[in-house]
């Protein structure tokens, strides 16, 4: 289960229960299930109308992704893609082969074996890079749907309230405030229940999917380029200190507050705009006569 997921799921409750039980006089009034069926209903309708049924089934199944960890194996294809480099630096293709029957990453897979058919470089990039935007458009295309839904709850939520404000109006003449009350807190509940699911629910969902999308964008990156340095036969130690770049974890890119700075003397010459020389380096310059010694000399 994702940590992150079930800490959400936990405040959400908290919170949910702080609005029915300590701003409220009684719980019943929030619950609301024909304003609840207007919102879910056509929030759903008009998902099915926007997209082909395909997708929105496809969406449906990766709710599950929410709530689980995924592990994107990075260190495993790392460690496959060094071993194999190591095999095809040495020249023992039917190893390689070998190796490619055990590798469960298709990208990988189809990688290294346009590599073993000898298909020139630009083409290998090529039909890589293809399939990483494939993949992008359409795990994109995926988190776009539970934003769209996102989108049609409030507005759903404001068609709720505007048919309880409807049926409060056919009742004003009347002048009873305990029919009147009643009505307007049902008007209003919808709009609640609107917001609710597109900002507890749709969004967050949404952006896991697509903090998802990115995740596997860098490890299809990060096999891309071991495959690169394949075909120019780089070293397999090479390979494996390029590879593991892409899963070092640095808190911050620019600047290490845990090391430690080079003393003030070994930076006075820097900072003074001269350059720091050593000391065979200076008699050398020391010893070199200018132009207008050797004129003289001449």
């Amino acid at each position: 289960m994702n940590p992150s997921t079930l800490i959400g799921i936990f405040a959400s409750i908290l919170l949910l229960v702080s609005v029915l039980f300590f701003t409220a006089e009684s719980p019943e009034s929030f619950i609301n299930l024909p304003g609840l069926a207007i919102v879910v209903t056509g929030t759903l309708a008009a998902t099915f109308i926007s997209y082909p049924l395909k997708e929105v089934l496809r969406v449906v199944r990766l709710v599950g992704l929410v709530f689980r960890r995924e592990n994107t194996y990075m260190r495993d294809d790392i460690r496959e893609l060094v071993d194999m480099s190591r095999l095809w630096f040495k020249g023992d293709v039917r190893a390689v082969e070998r190796e490619l029957e055990h590798t469960r990453n298709p990208f990988l897979r189809t990688g290294i074996q346009l590599v073993i058919a000898n298909t020139k470089e630009d083409e290998i990039f090529d039909m890589l890079r293809w399939r990483i935007a494939r993949l992008k458009a359409r795990e994109h295309a995926e988190a776009q749907i539970f934003r769209t839904m996102a989108t049609y709850a409030p507005a759903f939520g404001m068609i709720g309230t505007l048919v309880g404000l409807v049926n409060m109006l056919e009742v004003m003449d009347a002048g009873d405030l305990q029919v009147i009350g009643p009505r307007m807190a049902v008007a209003l509940l919808t709009t609640f229940y609107g917001i609710l699911l597109a900002n507890l629910v749709f969004k967050p969902i949404a952006v896991k999917l697509e903090r998802r999308t990115e995740e596997r964008l860098i490890t299809m990156n990060m096999v891309l380029e071991g495959i690169s340095l394949i075909t120019k036969r780089r070293l397999p130690s090479f390979i494996e200190e390029t590879l593991n770049s892409f899963v070092a974890n640095y808190h911050d890119e620019i600047r290490d507050n845990s090391v430690k700075p080079r003393p003030d003397s070994s930076v006075s010459a820097a900072a003074k705009g001269r350059p720091m020389l050593d000391r065979d380096t200076r008699h050398a310059l020391e010893m070199t006569p200018s132009p207008g010694d050797v004129t003289r000399v001449g």
